[in-house]
C-alpha cells in the first residue's frame, strides 16, 4: 500500500536563487586560490622547483573527478551530493558511509578556516585575546548562512573577485622584479615546468599535497537544491571552478618559481606565505595582504558554513539523522537553520583545537568523497542502467571514471597516517551508529520518500 501524501501539509524546501556566476564564486572562494602562497614552499622543496608542473598534474586528476560529480548531478540533482550519489547507485548502506566519512571533510572546514584566521590576528595583534576574535567571526559565519544562500554568495563573489585582485597585483610585482634580474631575471622560461634536475615522482607527490587545495570545487554539489536549472548549472559550475582555479594556480605558481628559484631564501618553506609577501611586496603591504587573508579564509568558511548544513539536512530528511532537527528548513529564510547554528557551535572549537588534527580529519573525509563519486558513475551508468554498449559508453562510464578514481588512489597512498587512524576511527562510529539506526542491520537504511 502506498502513502498518499496529498493531504499532507507542505514541508519548507530549500529556495532556488542560485545561478552560474555565484556558484562558481561559491566554489572559488571555498577553495581559497590564495592558499598558494602558503603551500608554495613546501612543494617548492619537494619538486626541486618545479610548482607549477605540480599544478598541471593535480588539475588533470581534478578533472576527471569534477566530470564524474557532473555526471551524477544530472542524474540526481540532490543537496546530499557524494552520499546521494553513493546510496542511489551503489547502496544505502555505502551511501550513508560515504556521507559519514565527507561529514569529516564538511564539518571541519569552517573551523579550520576560523583556526587560519585566528592565527592571522594572532600575529597581527598578539595583545589581545583571540578566542574574541574566533567568536566575532563564527557569529558572523553563522548569522549569513542563517538568512539565505543568497547572502553567502553575494559575499563570497566579492571576496573572490578581491582575492584574484591581490593576485594579480602580486603577480605583477613579481614580474615586475624578475624582470629588474631578481631570481632566474627572465619571464620567459621552461624551467618552473621542467629542467634537468626535474623528476617526475616528486612532482606527483607534490600534486597530491596541491589536490587539497582544490577542496571545494565538490562541496558546490550540495548547491543543487538552491540552484535554477541544476542538471546544467553544477556540471558546468563544478568543471569551471576546478578549472579557473587550477588555472591561477599554475599561472601564478610559474611566475612565482622565476622569481624563487628555490626556498633557500625561505626561512620557513612550511608557512611561506608572509615571507613571500615580505619579499614581494614589502613590510607595510605584507600587514595589509595579512588583515586580507582573515577574509578569505572567513569566506572559505562560509561556504564550508553552507555545504555541510546541506549535507546534514539531506541526511535528516532521509531519517539517517533525527529529522526534526537536521531536516528542519526554517519557514521564512528557508535554510537548515538549526544545522547552521550546531556547525557555529562547532566552529567555536576553533578557540582551543589543533590544526593539524583538524586537516587530518578533512583529507580522509575528500578522498572517501572523491573515490565513491567516481566508482558511483560506474555502478550506476555502465552497470545499472547498462550504457556500455558502445565505445562511447565504455569511455564516458567505464575509463573516465576510473581513471578518476585511480588518481585519487595515488592520493590514498600519500595520505599520511593520521589521516588514516583518524578516519578510521571515525568510519568505525559511523559502522556502529548505522547498526543501531538499522537495528543491527535487520532494517533498511532509511531514506527520503520522495523521487529526488
Amino acid at each position: 500500500m502506498s502513502l498518499n501524501t496529498s493531504a499532507a501539509p507542505q514541508r519548507a524546501q530549500l529556495k532556488k536563487t542560485l545561478t552560474l556566476l555565484p556558484v562558481v564564486m561559491m566554489g572559488l572562494a571555498y577553495m581559497q586560490p590564495m592558499t598558494l602562497f602558503d603551500t608554495f614552499g613546501i612543494v617548492s622543496g619537494l619538486t626541486e622547483g618545479h610548482v607549477a608542473t605540480a599544478y598541471a598534474f593535480a588539475l588533470i586528476a581534478i578533472l576527471f573527478t569534477a566530470v564524474s560529480y557532473g555526471k551524477l548531478v544530472r542524474r540526481f540533482p540532490s543537496a546530499g551530493s557524494a552520499y546521494t550519489y553513493a546510496q542511489k547507485a551503489i547502496s544505502p548502506h555505502v551511501g550513508f558511509m560515504v556521507g559519514w566519512s565527507s561529514l569529516l571533510d564538511y564539518l571541519f572546514m569552517p573551523m579550520i578556516n576560523i583556526l587560519l584566521a585566528k592565527n592571522y590576528f594572532e600575529s597581527l595583534v598578539p595583545g589581545i585575546p583571540s578566542w574574541i576574535f574566533v567568536v566575532l567571526l563564527v557569529g558572523f559565519m553563522t548569522l549569513s548562512n542563517l538568512k539565505g544562500i543568497k547572502t553567502v554568495a553575494n559575499f563570497n563573489s566579492v571576496i573572490v573577485v578581491l582575492q584574484v585582485v591581490v593576485m594579480v597585483g602580486i603577480t605583477a610585482m613579481v614580474i615586475y622584479g624578475v624582470a629588474s634580474g631578481v631570481g632566474s631575471g627572465t619571464l620567459v622560461s621552461s624551467r618552473p615546468f621542467w629542467s634537468e634536475n626535474a623528476h617526475v615522482v616528486p612532482m606527483i607527490t607534490g600534486a597530491t599535497i596541491l589536490c587539497f587545495s582544490f577542496l571545494g570545487f565538490d562541496g558546490i554539489s550540495s548547491l543543487s537544491e538552491e540552484t535554477k536549472d541544476a542538471e546544467r548549472t553544477i556540471p558546468r559550475a563544478i568543471f569551471l571552478t576546478a578549472l579557473i582555479g587550477g588555472v591561477i594556480f599554475i599561472t601564478a605558481s610559474y611566475f612565482l618559481q622565476l622569481y624563487f628559484p628555490d626556498i633557500t631564501r625561505f626561512q620557513h618553506p612550511d608557512s611561506s606565505q608572509p615571507e613571500i609577501m615580505l619579499f614581494v611586496a614589502g613590510k607595510a603591504l605584507q600587514v595589509g595582504i595579512l588583515i586580507f587573508s582573515v577574509v578569505t579564509v572567513l569566506a572559505s568558511g562560509m561556504a564550508a558554513h553552507a555545504g555541510v548544513s546541506r549535507l546534514m539536512y539531506v541526511m535528516g530528511r532521509d531519517g539517517v539523522f533525527p529529522e526534526r532537527f537536521f531536516g528542519y528548513i526554517h519557514p521564512k529564510w528557508r535554510t537548515p537553520s538549526l544545522n547552521v547554528l550546531l556547525v557555529g557551535a562547532i566552529a567555536l572549537m576553533a578557540i582551543n583545537f589543533d590544526l593539524v588534527t583538524a586537516t587530518a580529519l578533512i583529507n580522509f573525509g575528500a578522498l572517501v568523497a572523491f573515490t565513491f563519486v567516481n566508482l558511483s558513475v560506474i555502478a550506476q551508468f555502465w552497470i545499472r542502467e547498462k550504457r556500455n554498449r558502445t565505445l562511447k559508453d565504455h569511455v564516458q562510464y567505464l575509463l573516465l571514471p576510473l581513471l578518476g578514481a585511480l588518481t585519487v588512489g595515488a592520493l590514498w597512498v600519500n595520505l599520511e597516517e593520521s589521516s588514516m587512524e583518524l578516519g578510521l576511527i571515525w568510519a568505525a562510529i559511523g559502522i556502529i551508529y548505522l547498526a543501531f539506526v538499522t537495528r543491527s542491520f535487520r532494517n533498511p537504511v532509511p531514506q527520503f520518500s520522495e523521487e529526488v
